[in-house]
């Protein structure tokens, strides 16, 4: 497969998981929770995300266009993995309003990217170093996500 076909699908596969996230926007629910301390303005959301996605599919490209081995084929399989619950997490938090458990698939967001950055350094170590401001931002997420959770429990 060309180069230029393999970047093609890898950015594809993330701007559909970005589009899929983009269905589900803060409304008027979201406008009435209490918020953590420490959440960022509106605007860095999307400023954040483009460059994340677009770490992520270089990434991803980099990974598919290495020698095929063990580590390759797991690395893009949990890639892929990821990507569901990347795209669940807007349906479940925005769509669904079901907070708790956008909070068990960012758990289980974090755990696979964690293993997909570690399989992706083994494969090329660029690709996995790409892949480390996703995984803070994650972190930063699940700050946010568990904070809101926590502050609009139901007494």
């Amino acid at each position: 497969m060309s180069s230029f076909l393999v970047y093609a699908i890898s950015f594809v596969l993330v701007i559909l998981v970005a589009a899929s996230g983009g269905r589900f926007r803060p409304d008027r629910w979201y406008a009435e929770l209490k918020k953590p301390v420490g959440l960022p303005p509106n605007w860095v959301f999307p400023v954040v995300w483009i460059s994340l996605y677009a770490m992520m599919a270089v990434a991803a490209a980099w990974v598919w266009l290495a020698e095929p081995s063990d580590l390759r084929t797991a690395g893009l399989i949990i890639y892929a993995a990821q990507l569901v619950f990347n795209a669940a997490w807007s349906w479940l938090f925005f769509g669904l309003h079901r907070t708790g458990l956008a909070l068990i698939d960012l758990l289980v967001l974090i755990t696979l990217v964690s293993i997909n950055t570690w399989l992706f350094v083994q494969v090329d170590t660029w690709a996995g170093l790409l892949l480390v401001p996703y995984l803070i931002w994650l972190l930063i997420a699940l700050y946010l996500n568990a904070s809101v959770c926590w502050l609009n429990r139901r007494t």
